[in-house]
Parts: C-alpha cells; sequence; structure tokens
C-alpha cells in the first residue's frame, strides 16, 4: 500500500488539537507526525507513489470506534456476515472505522451462531473489533426493546459456551448485575477479558458499585435502561461516576439524553466517557416498518420505538452526528468530544495499544473533518473510502 502524507490540518487526537500538522501513514501504521512545512520532507522520504492530501485546515481526527451498534444501512448484525459488511460500510461513511457489534437478547442456539459469525469476521474483516452481548441477562423492568420471554439469569454452561462461540473476540456483555448468578458470571467473564457493563438494570448503588469493584467497566447507554440519579437513591450512574475506571456509554442523539444531562456526564467523568450510536437497522434508511431481534419497532421522524408500546428502540445515530451534537449542543470541547469516539472507547475494549490515536505506531484509521464537523474523508489501516454523501435526512439530524 502507497504511503499517504496529509498536511495543513488540526490534528485533534489524544484529547489535544494542533493546528497546522501532518500525518504520514504507510503501511496502514500511522509512522510520523509533525506540523509546518515539513510534511515535504516526509512526503519525499516516502518515495515515489506517496499520496499527498492538502487538508486545507481542515480537522483530522483518529477514526471513530463505537463499542454499541446493532445495525445500519438496512441490515442488522444477526443477518450473518454479508448484512454486518453492509452495516460497517453504512457507518463508515460516517467515520466509523472500527466497530462492536451488538446483538439484542436471543434464543441461546441463535446467540452462539451470531457470535461464531462475528468471531470469523474479527478474524478476516478490518474494522471489526468482536462482538458485544446486549443481553440476555437483563432486568424484566428495564428490558427496554429486548423480548421479555427470552430474558434470563446467567448459568455457568451457557456462560461457557458463549464464551466458547466467541474464541476470544467477545469483547462486551451488558448485564443486570442483580439477577441470581450475575456475580459469578461477571466474575468469570472478567477472567475471560471480557469488558462486562452494567446496563438494563434495576440495580442499587449499592448493587452497581459492588459490580465495578468486581471487575464490571462500562455503564451501558447512561440513563437509559437504568434508574436515574436520585437523591436518596442514586443508582448505578452515581456508583459509575465514582468508579475511576468505569467508561460511561451515552447515545448523544437528542432524544436518548437531554444535553444538559449529556455535559453533565462529561463533567463528572472526564476522558471516561464513550458516544455511541446503539444505532439499528434503520440508520441510513428510511422511516417505516422494521424488525429488532424479534420485536416489531416502527420509525417515524428517525426515532424507532417499539410497537405497539412505543418504548424507544434504539436510534438512528450515525457517530458524527453524535459528534455535531455534542459539540454544538451540548457544549463540549471538540477535543474532549473526539476522544469520546476515539481513544476512550478503544480503551474500553481492550485496544488502548493501537487504535484511538493517530500517535506513530498506532493503526492508521483517520477522519478528516469539515469546519462544521462533516466527514469529508475516512482511512482504515491507511486505505481511503470517500464518503458517499450524507444520508436520509430524518436520520442525520444534529
Amino acid at each position: 500500500m502507497p504511503a499517504t502524507v496529509i498536511h495543513s490540518v488540526t490534528l485533534v487526537s489524544d484529547g489535544e488539537a494542533t493546528a497546522d500538522s501532518w500525518v504520514r501513514f504507510d503501511d496502514g501504521v500511522v509512522r510520523e507526525i509533525g506540523s509546518g512545512g515539513t510534511w515535504r520532507d516526509a512526503a519525499e522520504a516516502a518515495g515515489p507513489g506517496c499520496e499527498v492530501v492538502d487538508g486545507a485546515g481542515a480537522i483530522l481526527s483518529p477514526g471513530f470506534i463505537d463499542i454499541h451498534v446493532h445495525g445500519g444501512g438496512g441490515a442488522a448484525n444477526e443477518g450473518g456476515a454479508d448484512a454486518i459488511r453492509t452495516v460497517l460500510a453504512t457507518h463508515r461513511e460516517h467515520g466509523t472505522t472500527r466497530a462492536v457489534l451488538s446483538l439484542v437478547t436471543g434464543r441461546p442456539a441463535d446467540l452462539l451462531t451470531h457470535l461464531a459469525t462475528i468471531a470469523d469476521l474479527t478474524e478476516t474483516t478490518p474494522g471489526v473489533l468482536g462482538s458485544h452481548l446486549e443481553g440476555p441477562f437483563l432486568a424484566d423492568a428495564f428490558r427496554g426493546a429486548h423480548d421479555p420471554e427470552m430474558l434470563r439469569s446467567p448459568l455457568p454452561e451457557e456462560t461457557a459456551a458463549m464464551l466458547a462461540a466467541a474464541r476470544g473476540t467477545l469483547r462486551q456483555i451488558t448485564l443486570a448485575p442483580e439477577l441470581p448468578g450475575a456475580s459469578a458470571a461477571i466474575a468469570d467473564f472478567v477472567a475471560a477479558g471480557v469488558a462486562v457493563a452494567v446496563g438494563h438494570t434495576s440495580a442499587t448503588y449499592e448493587e452497581a458499585r459492588a459490580a465495578f469493584d468486581a471487575g464490571a467497566s462500562i455503564l451501558t447507554h447512561t440513563f437509559n435502561a437504568m434508574p436515574g440519579l436520585h437523591h436518596r437513591a442514586p443508582g448505578p450512574i452515581a456508583a459509575a461516576f465514582e468508579a475511576e475506571h468505569v467508561t460511561l456509554e451515552v447515545i448523544n442523539d437528542g432524544v436518548h439524553v437531554h444535553p444538559a444531562l449529556a455535559r453533565l456526564v462529561f463533567t463528572e467523568a472526564p476522558g471516561r466517557v464513550a458516544l455511541i450510536t446503539d444505532a439499528m437497522v434503520a440508520a441510513c434508511a428510511h422511516d417505516g416498518d422494521y424488525m429488532l431481534g424479534s420485536l416489531p419497532v416502527r420509525v417515524e421522524a428517525g426515532v424507532a420505538r417499539l410497537v405497539p408500546d412505543g418504548a424507544i428502540a434504539g436510534s438512528t445515530l450515525t457517530l458524527d452526528v453524535a459528534l455535531r451534537h455534542t459539540v454544538t449542543e451540548c457544549g463540549v470541547p471538540l477535543a474532549a468530544a473526539i476522544l469520546a469516539l476515539t481513544a476512550t472507547p478503544a480503551a474500553a475494549v481492550g485496544r488502548a495499544h493501537d487504535l484511538g490515536s493517530l500517535r506513530p505506531g498506532y493503526r492508521a484509521d483517520a477522519v478528516l473533518l469539515d469546519d462544521t464537523l462533516h466527514v469529508k474523508r475516512v482511512w482504515l489501516e491507511g486505505a481511503s473510502a470517500e464518503p458517499h454523501g450524507p444520508a436520509s435526512p430524518a436520520h442525520q439530524t444534529g
């Protein structure tokens, strides 16, 4: 793969913004960064065939990492390898270069099949980081868009089967820590290197704190599908604020979380926020009727809700929209917002050593953004993919 030099950009990486910067990619890796006119020397040293990209003052960020995404472009992760490729391509046009593929609650045999499919893709397909089981070990009272008939408490034989099917590629599992058997499951998953996420839960502050003390390290879509902050019952959100190793997911689409509370999370947990999409099949598609797992969903004006009860059922968000909303509507500084799309989610799933930064030695995943924070160009392991233009306006607000 020929080398690439991208120059005259504002480099936003690792929580800092540096004007008049340049980056050199070679063989899928960031090889060198610098500033000013020294990019010419880097391009010459790279030899014939080096592509030189004039950033013209645009913003260059590490590639976005979505650790919680179910679908997009009319496809869902449960649809098999081709459907997953559609999901990846759809979100890549909006800056997402790596994704943990989320699965909704389902039958045991089906979940094992999906885990095995994602394991295969993790080994062969750039951009796939592994799988996320959002269920089936969830609290019925906060089940959200999960089939109540398929919810269950964890048993050792099922957790062992999940780990075996995933072959080391299960990156995250969301569970309710108050369920019978949850403590043992948390221990087993943590021992296997899986990030355990507290979510879809009725847990008290004390129960959530005990789970975090036992190694749980993520709060699934903060504020959604859990008790809220209360002055006498602080619940899992306060527990996550206090546990400094915990990453707090936020679906920042203007629907799931009020801007004031999104700002609160960035203030209370600086450097620990991961912006996610929780996107379902209708992301970058059209309003209409869909399925989320086994449940019917209707999308109107880009908002997905269960039929007939109207509960929110995932989102139609993309991460570039989340970025714009976070900066323009929530007032979060650009460098902090981009950190929540890059280094923080990378660290949450054990990839802080090679993803989420444009430091030398890291994978050459990058997004070029204009001054309105719209995607101009995307690189995955140094290979460029031009975005094909915006998706349906109803699904791309913010």
